[in-house]
């Protein structure tokens, strides 16, 4: 019989707290509940919880602040941060203190149980026991917006099957990440993915590379030589950037996805396939087609499910995550006793645009810690187009009042990553309300 999840709830109203205990006890959960966040912190050291539900004004402690002492406990634990009175710095600061959801009591009562029941489900998948539940390969994708959490469920769909994944988005965004979590996840998962990347090699060496040679194929090729097609029997084969492949090789590919079955450069005995194609591209391939650089033939062989990236832009709630995922690597590989980012420098991290995606923001934080000698990231560590960036901003301010309002109610909805309802009740505005300013500027 499997057993009932466990919830703390960290409240100091009675009325409220015994109503959420019979709530997800109804709900089959077995909850505990302390009044303060002392006896929070108490009950999590005993028997740490996968799930946290906690007020942010409680009698001895900020909720929000008490979200970081939580996790430091157990760190593969969610924090659900619940409040009486909407606060956007309270719900900014509590997701860059690792906090699942930040709802608002009453705004959002009708979120409670689908929120609980999200940040349960991340917390099985962070804590895997490897004899009792099987890892997952989606586990390493670090990102809670929409806009992500869409992209791995849709990766997760495909996985298990055989057929052909192309990823499309700028480069930089991770899409070599997904192939391997795509590998792992599927029944080829015990054979090796192999990638290569055709923009690094010229058409004749990609030929060879993928297909393999016979000996006298061409000069050099003194012996035989296994492609990567060949090497990757069994597991699967990434394509990156496969929108730079030559129109010459593009159909001896087509010929492998239609027929099974290739021929090595220089031979004549064809070769049965048994490999899975994962591939990536930045380019728009429909555009190439019409334009005669890539085969439409071949776009909608590769393009048998399509998965879009969504750039770094589109998931700015995911940037704090990022960098403090960044950061924990990093400074463990430098033996740097760096243990967070302060609040300036996250700030300065959110504003900038990420032009280079997430590679950029890795490198950003591997050279951060290169430098810092604190014990937190601050901003003369990070580039110094970053913090002219800021500089230049602070320096010409704007003081339209219109401007002003829209700036802020942009900010608010990046921050709740596109929410509206949520956005709504943190600006203290109605729902329709923010829907007419929102259609004014669009107009």
């Amino acid at each position: 019989m499997t057993a009932a999840p466990r919830l703390l709830i960290i409240d100091d109203e009675p009325q409220f707290r015994n109503m959420l205990r019979r709530v997800f006890e109804g709900e089959g959960y077995a909850v505990t509940t302390a009044e303060t966040g002392a006896i929070g912190l108490l009950r999590m050291k005993e028997v740490p919880f996968p799930v946290v539900l906690c007020d942010v004004k409680l009698p001895d402690a900020n909720g929000v602040e008490l979200t970081s002492a939580l996790r430091s406990i157990a760190p593969t634990a969610e924090v659900v941060v619940m409040t009486a009175f909407g606060s956007i710095p309270d719900a900014v600061q509590a997701m860059r203190n690792g906090a699942f959801q930040y709802l608002v009591k009453g705004d959002d009562n009708a979120k409670l149980l689908p929120t609980v029941s999200g940040a349960l489900e991340q917390a099985k998948r962070r804590d895997v026991v490897p004899h009792e539940v099987p890892s997952d390969p989606f586990a390493g994708v670090i990102g809670r917006s929409p806009a992500i959490q869409k992209t791995i469920e849709l990766a997760r769909k495909v996985a298990p099957t055989e057929a052909t994944v192309l990823m499309t988005g700028t480069t930089g965004v991770g899409k070599e990440v997904f192939a391997n979590a795509i590998h792992a996840a599927s029944a080829r998962a015990g054979h090796v993915m192999l990638a290569v990347n055709c923009s690094a090699l010229s058409g004749a060496l990609l030929e060879s590379e993928l297909f393999g040679h016979v000996a006298g194929a061409f000069t050099g090729a003194g012996k035989d030589k296994k492609g990567l097609i060949e090497a990757a029997k069994g597991g699967t084969l990434f394509l990156d950037e496969i929108g730079e492949m030559p129109l010459e090789l593009q159909s001896k590919l087509l010929r492998v996805l239609e027929t099974g079955d290739y021929l090595r450069v220089g031979d004549t005995v064809p070769r049965k396939v048994d490999v899975r194609f994962l591939a990536a591209t930045h380019r728009d391939l429909l555009q190439d087609s019409a334009n005669g650089r890539f085969r439409e033939d071949l776009y909608y062989r590769l393009a048998a499910f399509v998965i879009r990236m969504p750039a770094l832009a589109e998931r700015p709630m995911d940037i704090a995550l990022l960098a403090n995922f960044f950061l924990q690597r990093f400074a463990a590989k430098l033996r740097k006793p760096i243990t967070g980012i302060d609040n300036a420098t996250l700030e300065l991290l959110s504003a900038h645009a990420w032009p280079g995606q997430v590679r950029e923001l890795r490198n950003v934080i591997e050279r951060a810690c290169i430098l810092c000698d604190g014990p937190f990231l601050d901003a003369p560590s990070l580039p110094l187009e970053l913090q002219r960036s800021s500089s230049n901003t602070s320096t010409s301010p704007v003081y339209d009042l219109e401007h002003v309002e829209r700036e802020h109610i942009r900010r608010v909805l990046q921050h709740t990553g596109g929410n509206k309802t949520l956005a709504a009740t943190l600006l203290g505005i109605g729902i329709t309300t923010l829907y007419a300013k929102l259609k004014k500027w669009e107009g």
